[in-house]
């Protein structure tokens, strides 16, 4: 099981805590998550499945957004944050 942390402003739609959740990859946790929290469709993952631009999904620590997003695998993860940053000027 998986420890899921959302940053503040995604609580809002979804867990106000962290949430455990059974996953294999990090589009499965996200659909977990959105089957649990319908309101958080689409705030993390666009039409297509893909990330949002601003939204950072860190695996244990590492940010795979950049790199494998959703077809991270989460074997022998522990723990997942996910992150909506702030874009402004």
């Amino acid at each position: 099981m998986l420890d899921v942390h959302l940053d503040s402003w995604l609580r809002e739609f979804g867990p106000r805590g962290r949430e455990k959740v059974d996953a294999g990859s990090v589009a499965q946790l996200l659909d977990v998550l959105e089957g649990r929290y319908p309101r958080l469709r689409f705030r993390i993952r666009d039409e297509t499945g893909r990330l949002r631009r601003y939204v950072r999904v860190f695996v244990d620590g590492e940010d795979v957004s950049g790199t494998t997003g959703v077809g991270t695998s989460l074997s022998g993860a522990r723990e997942v944050d996910i992150l909506h940053s702030i874009a402004g000027g």
